[in-house]
């Protein structure tokens, strides 16, 4: 039986926690960032757990 490959796309967008949750990373954070504001790029610059568990599912399936 052959391994199962990593995605690549879903590992660097996402990551797991220690507890299982699902993380993603908010959008508009590195384009354009001269005309936005410190206070819009500060709120862009977390990490948000992902809220379906169906997709979250799927993507730990992609990144083992």
């Amino acid at each position: 039986m052959p391994k199962i490959k990593t995605n690549k796309a879903a590992k660097k967008r996402f990551h797991i926690t220690g507890s299982g949750k699902v993380m993603r990373t908010k959008g508009p954070k590195s384009h354009l960032r001269r005309k936005k504001s410190k206070r819009v790029k500060r709120l862009f610059g977390g990490k948000v757990e992902l809220s379906s568990s169906v997709i979250s599912d799927k993507i730990k399936n992609l990144i083992k």
